[in-house]
């Protein structure tokens, strides 16, 4: 279970702690994350939400390790990738991090089957081995039928579903969501949230969800609010914990 505990289990899939983000603007320092401590178990479904500006992307992209914090650790099955060097982080979210976004990110030129073929272009597989992941990750998202076609002929929900077959189809380690229903309607929302489900339920996966829309945030087991760049844990009753505090 997901915990913003100071004292989360050793075995925990994800591990931060004391995670700190600043940016310099101009003389003026902008501190985003303030002491963060997170434990995410195998399997756990997380929802964080917040106001803008408080730091959930930032939270994300420092997980994925696409940025860097200015003090403290992230550390994924025993990986600590806050002092990887640039090569061996790519490597490393080649094989355990599978992002979705907001917007879908697909190549229009590309069909479906090619642009979820994308991410193991940069590994070792055979075409035989890369066409065997592709469809598999296709058929979960119930696109099989649709592999030949482009980003253009798709609607908005099966473009996310592209987007999420691509996100999956190396098996990563985890997931991370950012805004994944944002641009969709209540109907494709509700259904690319229970794919979400399933792939959790089902295969197993781990997934990090960034979202405005309680709706969506309710559908996670867990969920945890940023304000001001801290992290705070949500109760059953609606009460905030702040992370390291008495419950």
């Amino acid at each position: 279970m997901a915990s913003v505990s100071n004292n989360g289990s050793s075995s925990a899939l994800i591990q931060v702690r004391g995670l700190n983000k600043a940016y310099q603007r101009g003389g003026e320092q902008i501190q985003v994350l303030q002491g963060l401590n997170l434990d995410v178990d195998q399997g756990d479904f997380v929802a964080f939400m917040g106001p803008s500006g408080s730091g959930k992307t930032t939270l994300l992209n420092l997980l994925g390790g696409l940025d860097v914090p200015s003090a403290g650790t992230v550390s994924v099955a025993g990986d600590e990738i806050t002092h990887m060097s640039s090569g061996k982080l790519t490597e490393w979210r080649a094989r355990h991090v599978g992002f979705i976004f907001q917007m879908y990110n697909l190549i229009p030129v590309l069909t479906a089957f090619q642009n979820v073929e994308l991410p193991l272009l940069l590994t070792r597989l055979s075409k035989s081995e890369r066409r065997q992941h592709v469809e598999t990750a296709l058929s979960i998202v119930a696109l099989a039928d649709r592999m030949h076609h482009y980003p253009r002929q798709l609607s908005g929900g099966q473009e996310q579903r592209v987007a999420i077959a691509r996100s999956i189809v190396s098996d990563p380690t985890f997931l991370l969501c950012d805004e994944p229903t944002g641009d969709l309607d209540r109907r494709s929302a509700d259904e690319i949230m229970a794919l979400i489900e399933e792939l959790v339920s089902q295969h197993g996966k781990t997934v990090l969800m960034v979202t405005h829309d309680p709706i969506v945030a309710a559908r996670a087991p867990t969920l945890l609010h940023l304000e001001k760049g801290v992290l705070v844990e949500a109760s059953k009753k609606g009460q905030n914990v702040a992370a390291g505090a008495e419950a």
